[in-house]
């Protein structure tokens, strides 16, 4: 089976519900894109640490910029 790589290029709708987290937006060409989380595995995965990580890694970007 072939790996698809996606970019969610704009985030335009964050929803949670049963036990289901849902990003939709658009995708690099303009196309509705949806992303679909197990929410308890999404929160093991996704903490402190890695929201930090992240902060961080787009402070890098920004300061490149």
């Amino acid at each position: 089976m072939e790996e698809t790589h996606k970019r969610l290029h704009e985030i335009n709708t964050f929803q949670c519900v049963d036990n289901e987290l849902y990003l939709r937006g658009k995708d690099e060409m303009g196309a509705d894109l949806t992303i679909c989380f197990d929410a308890f595995n999404f929160l093991e995965w996704i903490d402190k640490e890695q929201i930090d990580y992240i902060k961080q890694k787009v402070i890098e970007y920004i300061e490149k910029k």
